[in-house]
């Protein structure tokens, strides 16, 4: 299945958050990554057939992370549109090109070429 949106949350302890979510709530880890240090920077945990994705950072509120095609042209409709960004398009060393974004709402969006 190709999947093209994700739950996405931060956490100041990616591996207190593993621990507790899969422990609590019966998710399952599908990948971890740690970063040079050992510390988890990025996991994505199985919650059925669907998959939340979790990241090292200071915890905003909820996002969702969807996956495009053209990460540039994408970031040009929404900051014309108005979007507030907050990460400009960037490549991740995972292979991902991807920017983040608030909603006039002020809901967390980031936007990408990564498809777990």
């Amino acid at each position: 299945m190709k999947r093209t949106v994700y739950a996405l949350a931060r956490y100041r302890d990616c591996q207190a958050a593993i621990d507790f979510l899969t422990g609590a709530f019966g998710f399952r880890a599908h990948e971890v990554s740690k970063n040079d240090e050992g510390v988890v920077n990025h996991a994505e945990l199985l919650v059925g057939d669907d998959m939340i994705m979790i990241g090292e950072g200071r915890p905003g509120g909820p996002g969702i992370y969807v996956a495009v095609e053209d990460v540039d042209a994408h970031h040009d409709r929404a900051e014309a549109a108005g979007a507030e960004i907050t990460m400009e398009p960037v490549d991740q060393p995972y292979g991902s090109r991807e920017y983040g974004c608030k909603d006039p709402e002020g809901n967390l969006w980031w936007f990408g070429t990564y498809r777990p």
